[in-house]
């Protein structure tokens, strides 16, 4: 499978880690001793599943590099024409590609072993979209002060995993991109994108995993899934100072 890695984006003066980065991109934030999105190649690298890697957002210059085939593209201005982007360069070069794994070069401890298994559950699932989400539960064994915001839903406390597998035809629904990037910039039209009885199921907890993914499937036109992760790594992304350090510190036991 072909995975695309989302390493686009320098904070600005309003982002919390805009003092670590100090005008670089957060893809190159130092993680014991190695850029942060190095430690996501690193595992890309390592999978058995993994064929070629597209970095979005970052150049070559970077020194960023895999131990699988590696291109590059450019910032496109937003996380979602970074994706649309790497979706539609893996059509490009390979047509008959039929899905590929995104990820976020933001969390570095994901292993190899982990990007196998999500390839795996993707494949089986044959989804449009495939998400994965890791339980509270999960998340606070592994990094118990990482202070995670959650969505319940009944039975679960739910955070979001940044390693995903993604129907590469969707490359071709500009409708739903630009339904997608709409709803990025208005709270109004997320709740409206996926209903507000759906918001209120949420907030009253009454809301289960199966019913979330077919009312999204039904109302985005996307046959969708989520996956409850055992591995807390792939939603510990570093998006605040405390989990940066809580990061730097595992990883440097690792390393």
């Amino acid at each position: 499978m072909h995975a695309v890695v989302m390493a686009g984006g320098v904070p600005g003066p309003e982002d919390p880690l805009y003092a670590e980065c100090n005008g670089r991109p957060k893809a190159l934030l130092d993680i014991a001793g190695r850029p942060m999105a190095q430690w996501v190649l690193d595992a890309l690298g390592g999978s058995r599943q993994v064929e070629n890697v597209i970095v979005v957002g970052i150049g070559p210059e970077s020194g960023l590099e895999c131990r699988r085939p590696t291109s590059y593209l450019p910032d496109q201005g937003g996380l979602m024409n970074n994706a649309l982007a790497g979706v539609r360069r893996v059509r490009e070069t390979d047509p008959s590609s039929s899905h590929l794994l995104v990820a976020s070069s933001d969390v570095p401890a994901v292993t190899a072993e982990m990007i196998d298994w999500r390839i795996d559950i993707g494949r089986e699932a044959d989804a449009d979209f495939d998400y994965a989400a890791v339980d509270r539960s999960v998340m606070e064994a592994r990094y118990p002060d990482s202070r995670r915001s959650y969505v319940k839903i009944r039975g679960y406390e739910l955070c979001g995993g940044d390693v995903n597998v993604v129907r590469t035809s969707l490359a071709t629904n500009q409708k739903l991109w630009d339904r997608l990037v709409a709803a990025r910039k208005s709270a109004l039209k997320q709740a409206a994108l996926i209903g507000f009885d759906v918001l209120f199921l949420l907030l009253t907890r009454q809301l289960t995993l199966s019913q979330a993914e077919r009312i999204v499937s039904g109302r985005l036109g996307v046959k969708a899934r989520v996956h409850l992760s055992p591995y807390a790594e792939l939603a510990m992304d570093v998006d605040k100072p405390h989990q940066l350090e809580i990061i730097r510190r595992d990883m440097a036991r690792r390393a």
